[in-house]
């Protein structure tokens, strides 16, 4: 460990809350000490992984930051094993651990090892930051939430907690762009589910306005829509008029009609790409194309890729039919079609969601380490949790907490790391009692 690691490692966790002795159990507070103890460790197995790319389409890296946390897996007396993918899919596959045992509730621990970031990317691999923080690639989202489920069960282990308990965990390779069809590249993870009580998801931790940590107990669904509209190619004078309005014209109607009259709480959809001319031509597996036309002619194709996101699916069925709707008023001279393809579920808030929250946020003010709000559905995108819940009750949101994700300035608050860790060993514990 380099010595500027060592002094953000101290600047991070002088803030973190000391347990309060008399809310925790003998075996408890063994917990929290084994997770205290071994922080610099858990920064040394971050930074390690965070070195590797491992973004989607690198399938090397991806195996080898599996390689590196099945190490750690198989220390622990996990059996292990590594899911490959149809060649077909271009994915590196998923890492899965596993611990039978005789009590508590049999849980599935979700994480993955991708990130966004592809092998060329200018974003630094890893930067010592300010403030306790630490900057590089996939360190927030989610390789902090990776180490927090070991740095947890590591901690179970050393206070003599994990034997007894049933436990899988599934980190998968392909969480940034997952692969199709999701049947296969979610399979082995929904069966995983029908064998499990609970499922507990270590995407990043978002802070409230306060700076409070949070869980999800809800999330939206995601699906795709692709807007099709043809018009009648001619002389630009005969817009408007014999010719009609042309496709360019019906798209911006059908466009600005969704804006105005699908909207409603939790429902937004963005069309991300949008090409029109007399010539149109779209590569739709490289989200990119290319479209020719000239002002004094009348544009005759229009194609928009676009997404979906809603809370439920009556809500999704009310904003299709009108989407469909107003797609069906063409303009004079214009037709247009829209086919819709769902891709995530919902994450529904259950009351078996909300209880786990409770036992959360329970754990963490006996820790010492303050209250668990819940992150609206709408302030998160798409996560491998939705393929799970509508199985068993879960929650989501119990990783590392930072800034930026995605984007070149990806961080992460490295006391972030024991705090999760603690919040996440006790849970463990209680609910595998």
């Amino acid at each position: 460990m380099r010595r500027m690691t060592g002094a953000l490692l101290a600047a991070a966790l002088a803030c973190v809350h000391t347990a309060r002795a008399d809310n925790l159990d003998p075996t408890e507070q063994k917990i929290v000490a084994a997770v205290k103890a071994h922080a610099p460790q858990a920064l040394a197995l971050l930074e390690q992984s965070v070195r590797i790319n491992s973004g989607t389409m690198n399938a090397r890296g991806v195996r080898d930051v599996g390689q590196l946390f099945r190490k750690a897996f198989d220390e622990l007396g996990f059996r292990t094993r590594w899911i490959d993918m149809p060649p077909e899919m271009h994915r590196a596959g998923h890492l899965v651990a596993t611990r039978d045992g005789n009590r508590g509730k049999r849980l599935l621990l979700l994480g993955h090892l991708d990130t966004v970031f592809e092998p060329g990317s200018p974003v630094p691999a890893w930067q010592d930051s300010a403030g306790g923080r630490v900057r590089g690639q996939g360190v927030s989202d989610m390789k902090g939430g990776d180490v927090i489920v070991i740095e947890a069960l590591r901690a179970l282990q050393r206070a003599g907690a994990l034997d007894g308990a049933r436990i899988a965990v599934m980190f998968t390779g392909d969480e940034e762009e997952a692969g199709n069809p999701k049947s296969v590249s979610r399979g082995d993870m929904v069966e995983l589910a029908k064998r499990s009580d609970v499922a507990l998801s270590f995407e990043s931790n978002i802070p409230d306005k306060n700076g409070q940590a949070t869980a999800t107990v809800g999330r939206r669904a995601t699906a795709t829509w692709e807007l099709q509209v043809q018009g009648r190619q001619g002389h630009s004078m005969g817009v408007f008029g014999t010719n009609g309005y042309g496709a360019v014209y019906e798209t911006a109607r059908i466009l600005d009609a969704f804006r105005r009259e699908v909207a409603e709480p939790g429902l937004t959809f963005n069309p991300g790409v949008i090409l029109g001319g007399t010539e149109v031509a779209l590569d739709d597996a490289n989200s990119r194309g290319t479209a020719f036309g000239k002002t004094n002619v009348i544009a005759n194709t229009t194609v928009v890729k676009a997404d979906l996101r809603y809370l439920d699916y009556p809500q999704r069925d009310r904003a299709q039919a009108r989407m469909r709707d107003i797609v069906a008023h063409s303009l004079q001279g214009t037709s247009a079609t829209i086919a819709f393809h769902d891709s995530y579920p919902p994450m529904a808030v259950t009351p078996g969601n909300l209880k786990l929250l409770g036992l959360y946020a329970r754990a963490s003010q006996d820790a010492g380490l303050g209250p668990i709000g819940a992150v609206p559905a709408e302030a998160r995108g798409a996560g491998d949790i939705q393929f799970v819940a509508p199985l068993v009750d879960s929650l989501d949101g119990l990783g590392a907490s930072g800034h930026g994700a995605h984007s070149p300035d990806e961080d992460l608050d490295v006391g972030s790391i024991e705090r999760g860790a603690i919040r996440a060993a006790l849970l463990i514990y209680r609910l595998t009692r």
